[in-house]
């Protein structure tokens, strides 16, 4: 199997984990659990957010769940909670997590930069990146605009930028993600499955179903497929640990051209 992606020269897992969506109910004990469920079938991608407030919960998981932590890839993002800057941030993602050190931070959304400018957060995310604390940096919810006043100053270029991903939303995604090809950063999408969870019923749903049907895997599934047949990587979630062995597993799924352009065309019309 070949679950992983370069990102900046570190290897990435090519399916992360996300964080988002646990409540206050699961951050505690329940939360650590659901995410030593995610390693524990192979998905060695943690994605959390400084407005998670779930870092802690992640960082006993990556303790406890008995994998090397250079064998865990993870990810936080500077959310401006509190109004602290970028290095102030940071220091307390890492004190949260218990961490040594972050494979990946993001900005988490370009209108944090407000205060300042895009431009001048880009360079304190660059001198945590030399500080070696931060193996690799990159933005979240970046548009073209946003990008171009990165590039504009950039020392280093964003190594991801990450995106709410999906057929129904790929050709409104289009400029940014065809920039961010030419540029070699890569993507990562979340809310993949939101055609099947969201918009059952809707045009995608003959496409997908085929396609589940003569591979006899799940829509699910296929979905994470044409993620990464499009060459990006999945931020997806689930507390059922069948569920998640089986997104673990649809990086193994080879869409034809055929399936992908199926897909395409049935996502262009909408919901």
């Amino acid at each position: 199997m070949i679950h992983e992606s370069i990102v900046a020269g570190n290897v990435m897992p090519s399916i992360a984990y996300g964080t988002w969506r646990w409540n206050e109910d699961l951050k505690t004990r329940k939360s650590v659990e659901f995410a030593n469920q995610a390693i524990s079938v192979g998905i060695l991608h943690l994605d959390t957010a400084q407005n998670y407030t779930n870092e802690a919960e992640a960082g006993i998981a990556i303790r406890e769940c008995g994998v090397p932590r250079e064998q865990i890839f993870v990810t936080t993002k500077w959310s401006k909670v509190d109004d602290l800057d970028i290095a102030t941030s940071f220091k307390n993602s890492l004190k949260e997590l218990d961490l040594a050190y972050i494979d990946l931070y993001l900005i988490h959304w370009p209108q944090y930069c407000d205060d300042s400018s895009i431009a001048e957060c880009w360079k304190e995310m660059e001198k945590l990146k030399d500080s070696g604390l931060a193996r690799s940096i990159g933005v979240s919810n970046f548009k073209v605009e946003h990008l171009e006043q990165v590039f504009a100053v950039a020392k280093y270029i964003p190594a991801v930028n990450q995106i709410r991903f999906h057929p129904y939303i790929y050709e409104k995604q289009r400029p940014t993600v065809d920039l961010c090809k030419e540029k070699g950063i890569v993507i990562e999408g979340y809310s993949p499955l939101e055609p099947v969870r969201k918009h059952p019923g809707g045009p995608l749903n003959k496409p997908l179903s085929d396609i589940s049907e003569r591979l006899g895997v799940s829509m699910d599934q296929v979905l994470l497929a044409w993620v990464k047949a499009k060459g990006y990587v999945p931020v997806t979630m689930s507390t059922k640990k069948e569920r998640l062995q089986g997104y673990f597993e649809a990086g193994d799924i080879n869409l034809t051209e055929e399936d992908v352009l199926a897909i395409d065309e049935a996502g262009a019309l909408g919901v």
